[in-house]
């Protein structure tokens, strides 16, 4: 059996993020640089296994003070850690169109086991004739598990920066030809 090379076409896919902001709102973000590819054997996603790399300097919250604080060392340190990996290890079908997709992810040079819940959303061909397989997975995890562990107290109780991170990740993936992944 074959593998197929898909590539992950970010113009069309997207890693977003939400954090409670003084106990009570969320702020939201995203990271605007990254790539990623899924290697499937056959035609069998719940076979695949699926490779990101992020570019930790391309977190975008909206707010350019926001955004500086977040790539110093009080959060990302993208100086020391300029990527954000994660690589699958297992694959599981949940439900009719639902994998849960185990991976590492590497933050700040910690690595961490997560999983993403995982619905497949379907295939088609675009205009010019390139497969596209399209996927959208959430996960939640605590920052401080990271090393990102920079708050502010209140004075009326809580702190600035809630611990739990939830992420959004939509993909679309365009299958590579044969003579593009030899």
């Amino acid at each position: 059996m074959s593998t197929e090379r898909w590539e992950i076409d970010s113009s069309h896919s997207g890693i977003h993020f939400s954090v409670r902001h003084l106990v009570i709102a969320k702020v939201r973000g995203q990271f605007s640089r990254w790539t990623g590819t899924l290697e499937v054997p056959g035609t069998d996603f719940t076979r695949a296994s699926l490779d990101v790399v992020i570019d930790a300097s391309s977190i975008d919250t909206g707010v350019a003070d926001r955004d500086a604080h977040l790539r110093s060392g009080d959060f990302f340190d993208v100086e020391g850690y300029p990527e954000i990996t994660f690589k699958s290890t297992s694959v599981k079908a949940t439900g009719p169109d639902r994998l849960h997709v185990g991976g590492t992810l590497t933050i700040k040079g910690v690595t961490r086991d997560v999983v993403l819940d995982v619905e497949v959303l379907g295939q088609a061909k675009d205009p010019w004739g390139n497969e596209r397989a399209a996927f959208s997975a959430t996960t939640s995890v605590d920052r401080r598990e990271f090393g990102l562990t920079w708050n502010q107290a209140l004075e009326t109780g809580g702190v600035m920066v809630g611990d739990r991170i939830d992420i959004t990740i939509d993909i679309e993936a365009v299958r590579q030809a044969a003579a593009q992944v030899a």
